[in-house]
């Protein structure tokens, strides 16, 4: 049958870049991976539908490098000055860690709505006011044609408009060469939670051929 592998790990090396850069020994190593967890948790649920592309780590010996790429970094600069700061001084309770510093910057991304997490985020929006589930699909395929990808596939799985058996819907526009290695694709799963149940929304978009 059809083996499945996360489309972002089977290109790490070819079009996929690692999202967390640092060394550690094999006995450090699983305690530096829940530190990268909990900052990555930490930054979503104090920004929160904000549109965070991706967040990247790289850690030196006595620096924390965080880089969020955000769709609409307006939302988060110009409500509070001081929310970075606050946002950085949270992440250093979170990991308590004394002889770090934690220094975070936002990157703004060009076309939000090539990227998967964004997307995903607007149609779990939709989701919650229920919206009717193809047309959430269909209205992110549109934002997509926008900007220039080459094909989509979004996929939606749980208890679709309410029905009492789940089931799993997916819709695709263009091409998505998932076994190719040189295609670039981006991918995203997400988690909903709608007054029915939990919805999983899957997307995967073709950005270009190497």
């Amino acid at each position: 049958m059809g083996q499945k592998i996360n489309p972002l790990g089977f290109r790490l090396g070819t079009t996929q870049g690692h999202h967390s850069l640092w060394f550690a020994q094999p006995k450090n190593y699983s305690e530096g991976l829940q530190e990268d967890q909990k900052i990555r948790n930490c930054i979503k649920n104090y920004v929160q539908k904000n549109g965070i592309s991706r967040i990247e780590i790289q850690k030196r010996i006595d620096v924390i490098q965080v880089i969020i790429y955000m769709g609409f970094p307006k939302l988060l600069i110009e409500g509070k000055p001081k929310k970075l700061e606050e946002l950085q001084r949270n992440i250093q309770k979170e990991l308590n860690c004394v002889n770090q510093k934690i220094n975070i910057t936002i990157t703004r991304i060009g076309n939000p709505y090539r990227h998967p997490n964004i997307l995903a985020e607007f149609i779990a929006e939709q989701l919650k006011n229920r919206v009717s589930f193809r047309k959430a699909m269909k209205k992110a395929i549109e934002l997509t044609e926008q900007t220039d990808t080459k094909g989509i596939q979004i996929q939606i799985g749980g208890r679709l408009d309410g029905k009492e058996i789940a089931r799993v819907e997916w819709i695709r526009e263009g091409r998505v060469p998932l076994q190719t290695i040189r295609a670039k694709i981006d991918y995203c799963s997400y988690t909903v939670r709608t007054i029915y149940g939990v919805l999983g929304i899957k997307i995967w978009i073709f950005i270009d051929e190497d």
